[in-house]
């Protein structure tokens, strides 16, 4: 795999997920929000995705869907579409659905509909690997091991943030991220965080989660994208919630 081009990620990152309330939090278990791929437009340009759980401390079920321009690194299409049933008892299949008919039409109007492959996972059930670096590459021939596969390393630190974590809260400081792609012998960095926005609450660490990209991605010149997993103080325990991060430049 080969590095021809590198530009930085937008500040689209300050919008990813909704702001989660912070009024009451006695802590045990957080609410580790799921991740669905919805797929890619044909053309690569635009890619659908969801995050669904229960939420802690109410424990009401919901589902987001962020549609995301690759090229533009921003959220299009109206999204995200939020869904929150205010009930314990109902299904997540009942919120998903919900969320998803939300979502509908711009997923129509923007041609979703080309399958996203998993070119790499941290799973959450996986042993063994750093939680701070994930290595991907096109797929070879038959069984063959990618080729000229990359890395992604994802720096966390100390920040900022308009959010009165400390002071209000009682909690430490916000932690930023930084987001690096080394391949060809080269490191780029795609994303440093200046202070941590409103929009992701009082974050606490992240992890790489996964790589999704486009079917034949790299033969067709597509933009694979980096699923980075959030986590932020929340009622029970560290909430976790997914930011998208295009990785463009790689073949």
């Amino acid at each position: 795999m080969r590095l021809s081009v590198a530009r930085a990620v937008s500040a689209r990152l300050a919008a990813s997920f909704g702001f989660l309330a912070l009024a009451s939090a006695p802590a045990l278990a957080g609410d580790a929000a799921n991740f669905a791929a919805l797929g890619f437009s044909a053309d690569g340009r635009y890619f659908g995705y969801e995050e669904f759980g229960v939420q802690d401390g109410s424990g009401f079920p919901y589902s987001n869907i962020f549609i995301l321009d690759v090229a533009e690194d921003k959220w299009v299409g109206g999204s995200p579409f939020r869904q929150t049933l205010e009930q314990e008892s109902p299904t997540l299949a009942g919120v998903r659905a919900a969320a998803m008919a939300k979502a509908a039409k711009a997923l129509a109007d923007l041609a979703i509909s080309e399958p996203a492959v998993i070119e790499a996972l941290n799973g959450d059930g996986e042993v063994g690997h750093d939680g701070a670096s994930i290595s991907f590459g096109a797929r070879g021939f038959g069984m063959d091991a990618p080729p000229n596969p990359v890395t992604l390393k994802l720096e966390s630190f100390e920040s900022t943030s308009t959010v009165p974590c400390v002071d209000s809260f009682g909690f430490p400081p916000p932690v930023g991220f930084a987001l690096t792609l080394e391949a060809d012998g080269k490191s780029i960095e795609l994303h440093r965080d200046q202070s941590v926005p409103a929009s992701r609450n009082c974050t606490v660490a992240y992890r790489p989660y996964g790589i999704v990209a486009p079917v034949n991605w790299s033969w067709n010149e597509r933009t694979p994208v980096a699923i980075i997993s959030v986590f932020s103080q929340g009622f029970e325990g560290p909430d976790r919630r997914f930011i998208a991060v295009p990785v463009p430049g790689v073949k």
